[in-house]
């Protein structure tokens, strides 16, 4: 919650300056921030960022793939080395003789 009030907070702050600062300002901000984008070094660290996420991303989806089957596996009392998913089915949700 703190966290959120302090982008609000920063947000309108920010807000209230640039609407005083006027489009000049606002220009001179946008191509400072537009020239730092298109630095070489932004940009290799971008790349570089990207080429560890699509390494990563395999690991990182099978080890939640593996805790949402333990976790699966703690709620329904079943083995979560268990792959058969059928059990999981529409047919096995509560009828009204459970009730």
């Amino acid at each position: 919650m703190k966290n959120k009030l302090i982008f609000v907070v920063g947000a309108g702050v920010g807000y209230v300056l640039g609407a005083r600062a006027g489009r000049k300002s606002y220009d001179q901000i946008a191509a400072k921030a537009s020239a730092l984008w298109n630095d070489e070094k932004v940009q290799k660290t971008v790349s570089d960022v990207e080429s560890f996420v699509k390494d990563k991303a395999p690991v990182v989806q099978q080890k939640i793939s593996d805790s949402t089957k333990g976790a699966v596996g703690k709620v329904t009392g079943k083995s979560s080395s268990s792959t058969d998913t059928s059990s999981y089915s529409a047919s096995s949700s509560v009828s009204d003789d459970n009730l």
